[in-house]
């Protein structure tokens, strides 16, 4: 049976293509909210950090209603980092709507989502999207999207894809640029006729693939995913399992499900095989498993998510400065949340070591990472987290590293700069074109090439270059690479900074910190230009005297201090230090406090 009423679509793109604002318009012009309805910008990012930030995090299910066709939507993240979000909601869905940039073109995560889509066979509508943008390259990004289909080995259907121009922003699509229109009707009429109908079997028995987990304090876990099969209903009785066969099958029961209607989960007693639902009341149910009716369990295949590249160490904080600010500072509380963080995230990856109060956590990305450690500072958690590591592998005896490819936008000038502090890098070089008045670089970069490389990026482009950069592969070990060509200003005693000390520090280097800051023996307060640590005492006060000369009681002029955000300090890190966090500051500090037994370990080396 084919479900002439019902559409299920992703929106793919790379990050900052438009998916969310698209999303926004969809939602609007498909009659979701109320007339005199205030409605957010970007209104899928609904997670704190995702509006501070302009990025999706987590893929978001909505709906919208079109000709009596119930179409859902979902947002997918743009960034490479989130990539595992991308991979398994895409099992979700029969076609994708490809988002890309009318100036950009295709990017390195438009190649890495696309490829997931067709190796899916799913049908793919292009869109290139900002085309009121001054910048914009119509014919050349239509071609480059041609050529990257045949790149990813499309079939000919999948060469045919239509193409459509779009203003996400003014909610216009046409396929014809020069005739806009005033809305985005061509759109959702060519979801109708060119995404296929969901061919279904719902006389069968009930089958059903879980994509995604939510949770909720109320209800525990909740389960999201496409109803293959037959029909589900509250209370039924239901055998869980997954397709490996790694844990054990089990009874359960459906306590509620939920279809997506707008931007609301509304209750239903029951839902059709084809349709989207959430569903709760089934305990220590995860990603990958299948629901099926009590007594004929078939497990269904789930989509291959690529391992983690880069592993930190998470350990309880044990500064001078512990437990002053979090909730939650032991081990357990520690382990319990990093675990918990596995149920809906299955691109991550948390591992015991040999003591109890540290934890290896591998992630796809730096970002990846940073965003986990965001999250639990703001929940109340203090921790300490290590230098970001990549993860070797060894093929065929050969010790491997990740390779990734990176992709940089600069304004010709400032070509010369980066290829040199890439080249140092062990980056090599692919492509290079110019795109409009600027130059578009192509490398293959060690995964630990990039690390800390971002802000010197920045200062070398001025702030006008862009880059981004996705897993390519693994590739035999290309050697040693500098980390950090700066040492650290150490701070001599524990106090609180005074004006005097930190006037006299500033001289020696870069401040991190300003008058009144509170610091401990061994916490890092600067960076020296030298690669050799140095220790400065900020604590310092002046000495009064009965003497008095002419220009001693000047005002002492401090440079104002340089704050640095979370993924700052963790490309400042060293090996031998560690990020404290706690919910209302982030510390960078050596392993070793004492600066004595420090001085004793180096000369010991």
């Amino acid at each position: 049976m084919i479900r002439e009423d019902l559409r299920n679509i992703a929106i793919i793109a790379h990050v900052d293509h438009g998916k969310t604002t698209l999303v926004d318009q969809m939602l609007k012009q498909s009659g979701t909210f109320r007339e005199n309805q205030t409605v957010d910008e970007r209104v899928m990012d609904s997670n704190d950090i995702e509006k501070e930030r302009g990025i999706t995090i987590l893929a978001k299910n909505t709906s919208i209603v079109y000709k009596d066709v119930k179409i859902n939507v979902i947002d997918t993240p743009g960034h490479a980092d989130f990539g595992g979000e991308v991979e398994r909601i895409l099992k979700m869905v029969n076609g994708v709507i490809l988002l890309v940039d009318a100036a950009e073109g295709p990017m390195p995560q438009t190649r890495f989502v696309l490829q997931k889509a067709l190796e899916l066979g799913h049908r793919v509508i292009i869109v290139v999207n900002k085309i009121d943008k001054p910048d914009s390259r119509l014919n050349e990004v239509g071609d480059e999207v041609l050529e990257l289909l045949m790149d990813l080995d499309a079939t000919d259907e999948q060469l045919d894809s239509p193409i459509l121009y779009c203003s996400g922003r003014d909610g216009t699509a046409s396929h014809n640029p020069a005739n806009m229109g005033s809305d985005l009707s061509d759109l959702f009429d060519e979801i109708l006729s060119y995404i296929p109908a969901p061919e279904v079997d719902d006389e069968g028995a009930m089958q059903m693939l879980v994509s995604s987990i939510d949770y909720n304090e109320y209800v525990g876990r909740i389960a999201i995913g496409r109803v293959e099969r037959g029909t589900i209903k509250v209370n039924q009785d239901v055998s869980i399992g997954d397709f490996h066969e790694t844990k054990k099958q089990y009874r359960g029961k459906i306590v509620t499900i939920y279809q997506i209607q707008g931007l609301n989960r509304v209750p239903v007693e029951s839902a059709k095989a084809g349709d989207i639902v959430c569903i709760s009341g089934i305990e220590g149910i995860t990603i990958g498993d299948t629901i099926c009716d009590f007594g004929s369990f078939e497990a269904l295949p789930f989509v291959k998510i690529s391992e983690p590249t880069v592993e930190m160490t998470f350990s309880v904080n044990d500064s001078p400065f512990a437990g002053r600010e979090g909730k939650f500072v032991t081990s357990r509380q520690l382990r319990d949340r990093l675990f918990k963080e596995l149920l809906k995230d299955v691109s991550l990856r948390v591992a015991e070591t040999d003591t109890t109060d540290s934890f290896k956590v591998s992630g796809r990305g730096e970002m990846h990472l940073s965003i986990l450690i965001e999250n639990m500072r703001r929940e109340g958690y203090e921790l300490g987290v290590s230098t970001p590591r990549v993860l070797y592998k060894e093929v065929d005896g050969v010790l491997c590293e990740p390779i990734e490819r990176l992709v940089i936008d600069v304004p010709e000038s400032c070509v010369g700069s980066v290829m040199e502090k890439l080249g140092s890098r062990k980056a090599e070089m692919t492509q290079m074109t110019p795109v409009g008045s600027r130059m578009r670089l192509e490398f293959l970069i060690p995964s630990r090439g990039l690390f800390g490389y971002r802000s010197e990026f920045m200062t070398d482009t001025k702030g006008e270059g862009i880059m981004s950069s996705v897993f390519s592969k693994y590739e035999p070990y290309k050697g040693e690479i500098a980390r950090r060509k700066t040492g650290s200003l150490v701070a001599f005693e524990s106090g609180e900074a005074i004006t005097y000390g930190l006037f006299n520090a500033q001289e020696r280097g870069e401040l991190f910190i300003g008058a009144g800051t509170p610091v401990y023996e061994g916490m890092v307060v600067g960076a020296s230009p030298k690669q050799d640590d140095l220790v400065v005492n900020v604590c310092k006060k002046k000495h009064l005297t009965n003497t008095r000369a002419s220009g001693s009681d000047d005002a002492l002029r401090l440079i104002p201090p340089r704050n640095l955000s979370l993924e700052d300090c963790l490309e400042f890190l060293a090996d031998d230090e560690l990020l404290e966090v706690t919910p209302k500051s982030m510390r960078i500090r050596k392993r070793t406090l004492s600066n004595t037994l420090r001085a004793k370990e180096r000369a010991k080396l």
